[in-house]
């Protein structure tokens, strides 16, 4: 039984690797096709587009999960929504858009043409 779960992680940690060196790959190759052509930039090496993936996920908090990610915070702001007044949820649209009426409604007297 313990050997299953140490050949699955095994598959795991390898499937994980292989993973890492394609998408360092894969970055590797598009800056060196379009940055050196586009902006006059220098080549980078596997290891410098690996630093760069890194770097992204910092900053920019990339390489987030699939289907589903965020529906936490989807259902806590349905939620909200659902417990919200009438009016609160006027003061909350008129807030957030600039005008009355809900998002995406076609309001009347609404100063954005596009809700007209």
């Amino acid at each position: 039984m313990q050997t299953r779960w140490v050949k699955r992680g095994v598959k795991i940690a390898i499937i994980g690797v292989l993973a890492v060196a394609v998408f360092g790959f894969v970055v590797m190759s598009l800056w060196n096709w379009l940055a050196p052509a586009l902006f006059g930039l220098r080549s980078i090496t596997f290891w410098q587009a690996l630093g760069l993936l890194i770097l992204s996920k910092i900053l920019f908090g990339g390489f987030r999960g699939g289907p589903g990610h965020g529906s936490d915070w989807r259902r806590r702001m349905k939620d909200r929504w659902e417990r919200m007044t009438p009016e609160e949820r006027e003061h909350f649209c008129h807030g957030m858009f600039g005008h009355s009426s809900r998002p995406g409604a076609a309001g009347e007297g609404s100063p954005d043409p596009r809700h007209a």
